[in-house]
């Protein structure tokens, strides 16, 4: 067994960047994952499938067989080049992406650099403005961005400038330049550097709350309520240190930057920069990834790709203060609600108010009622306290005997694979959808990000049937 076989073996189910490298100890191909473990191994798929019918051969027996044998993808049609594997966690698809970055522009391995395709490469540059904006451009656009109308004068930089100061982290203009990121969703990109950062994409000292400022993720540098000096302090700061990819560092920085706050008497800075510290800890961040990356993961695992919508169960709890807590399940198929499945729950066991509790009793009964068929996916009305806290439950019971998973799974198609949950924080006026991911496979991810529509649907009707359902317990009460 090569050492390229016993990497394979080892790869972890998690976020990260993988390195190949070829016999001379070259870094070769840089790449992001979702899933290490199925990412990489599926760059090797027929050689192992080909081992697995004869256990003799072993990947230095495939050097030598033709491209269209190995497959389509450019570093396929190398695969036997490559001699070692090295990885590299990240806590989040964000930081593989930014960690991806980063190896590129540092190494700029040989078939990342000649497969390069300048629709899919990326860059953030960071203006060196008053107030510093965020660009987010194309690799053909950095000029440019570079040589904007609010520069007329000063000189504009040759490619050769661009790209010498593109390898030192920045630009002719003293600008900071991040990526390249290839098959990523800026627009995403865009919106998660906001929540995480509240970097302001609105207009210097325009006399009016834009809209982010109205919802807390701005801090006035439209309206002038936060000076040059304190937005490069409390947003482009650690924003420059974490697209270098060192969130840890950010994070300790912002609470070194809380503590001092609270000391301070300053209890909504402090606030502000505890929900900043949490928001970085745990990033959603699947949606960041563009069609071509889940394209490419499409083969990885087969039997993840149950997620047909041929049943999605869909929880809500209601309640009056600490009375009246009731819950629902609403069950939707391909062709919409099928209502003769919804079901009621009375909650009997939390004393009390908490959300939290009152869908794990609901869940723990559901799953005693065998007879029902098991869901294609659990869709929860809650953030990410309720997604875990179902996942918990999920795990425990799928650890039972494979009898018992038979006995439900059977029934979904035969696959009995736990079924993956996904929950829909909706804010406090039900308009944010943000989508929480229990389940980070790639396959999972894609799915539901296709259905986002139908899932919104599901998570509104187990609403209105455990809002419908409340009223109704409170008109018997007070009859």
């Amino acid at each position: 067994m090569n050492i390229v076989e016993k990497k394979l073996k080892k790869l972890p189910d998690t976020p990260g960047v993988y390195l190949f490298f070829d016999a001379h100890k070259n870094l070769i191909y840089v790449g992001k994952a979702t899933s290490l473990r199925d990412r990489v191994k599926s760059y090797f798929r027929d050689v192992i499938l080909s081992g697995a019918k004869d256990p003799s051969r072993s990947l230095r027996d495939f050097s030598a067989l033709p491209q269209n044998d190995i497959g389509v993808r450019p570093i396929e049609q190398m695969i036997h080049e490559v001699k070692d594997i090295k990885i590299k966690r990240a806590d989040s698809a964000l930081e593989a992406i930014i960690l991806e970055g980063n190896l590129i522009k540092k190494f700029r391995p040989k078939y990342n650099v000649d497969w390069k395709d300048d629709k899919s490469w990326n860059y953030i540059v960071i203006t060196a403005d008053k107030y510093p904006q965020v660009k987010f451009v194309r690799e053909h656009e950095i000029q440019s961005v570079i040589a904007s109308p609010a520069r007329r004068g000063e000189a504009i930089p040759t490619k050769q400038e661009i790209a010498l100061s593109s390898r030192r982290g920045g630009t002719p203009h003293n600008d900071k330049q991040f990526g390249p990121y290839p098959h990523l969703k800026m627009r995403e990109f865009e919106k998660i550097l906001r929540k995480l950062f509240a970097v302001s994409f609105c207009k210097p000292l325009q006399g009016r709350p834009c809209l982010y400022r109205q919802i807390g993720q701005c801090l006035g540098m439209c309206t002038g309520e936060i000076t040059p000096a304190d937005y490069r302090r409390k947003v482009t700061r650690p924003l420059v240190i974490f697209l270098q990819g060192k969130k840890a560092r950010v994070i300790k920085q912002l609470e070194r930057e809380m503590k001092l706050a609270s000391k301070r008497a300053d209890y909504e800075e402090a606030g502000r920069l505890r929900d900043q510290i949490k928001s970085l800890q745990h990033i959603q961040d699947i949606a960041l990834l563009n069609d071509n990356f889940f394209r490419d993961n499409l083969h990885l695992t087969p039997n993840t790709l149950h997620l047909k919508p041929t049943r999605i169960e869909g929880y809500d709890i209601s309640n009056l203060g600490e009375s009246d807590k009731v819950g629902s399940m609403v069950v939707f198929d391909e062709s919409g609600p099928i209502k003769s499945q919804y079901r009621k729950f009375n909650i009997k066991a939390v004393v009390g108010q908490s959300d939290v509790d009152c869908l794990a009793e609901v869940l723990e009964r559901r799953l005693k009622h065998r007879e029902w068929p098991l869901p294609s996916l659990f869709l929860i009305d809650g953030g990410l306290p309720q997604v875990h806290r179902v996942k918990k439950i999920l795990d425990s019971r799928f650890r039972l005997p494979h009898a018992y998973r038979q006995a439900g799974a059977g029934r979904h198609g035969g696959n009995d694979n736990q079924p993956p949950v996904v929950g829909i924080a909706k804010g406090p006026t039900r308009k944010n959808n943000q989508i929480i991911l229990g389940d980070k496979s790639p396959q999972v991810a894609k799915w539901v990000y296709s259905h986002v529509k139908l899932l919104i649907q599901v998570r509104d009707e187990a609403h209105r049937f455990a809002i419908t359902f409340n009223r109704s317990k409170r008109k018997l009460n007070y009859a």
